[in-house]
């Protein structure tokens, strides 16, 4: 999960999920109220976003600063 800007909160959650092969595709509807039964109500992802692969470093870590910015791409911000 990483924050996106937001006007009003300063900052929304915006879930990234990998999907393993053979998973049958993600309910976002779903996925909220699956949350909301086990997450405070500011932890529950605004924003959810399906990849094929994260973005990484040479030595293997998630580049968060990189998803950020595909975030603000992909949601106009």
């Amino acid at each position: 999960m990483i924050g996106v800007p937001d006007e009003q909160y300063g900052e929304e959650i915006m879930a990234w999920i990998r999907l393993r092969p053979g998973v049958p595709e993600l309910d976002v509807p779903a996925l909220r109220e699956f949350c909301r039964g086990r997450l405070a109500q500011y932890k529950v992802p605004r924003y959810v976003h399906c990849v094929d692969e994260f973005p990484m470093t040479v030595t293997g870590k998630v580049r968060k600063v990189a998803m950020r910015e595909q975030a603000k791409e992909l949601l106009d911000l």
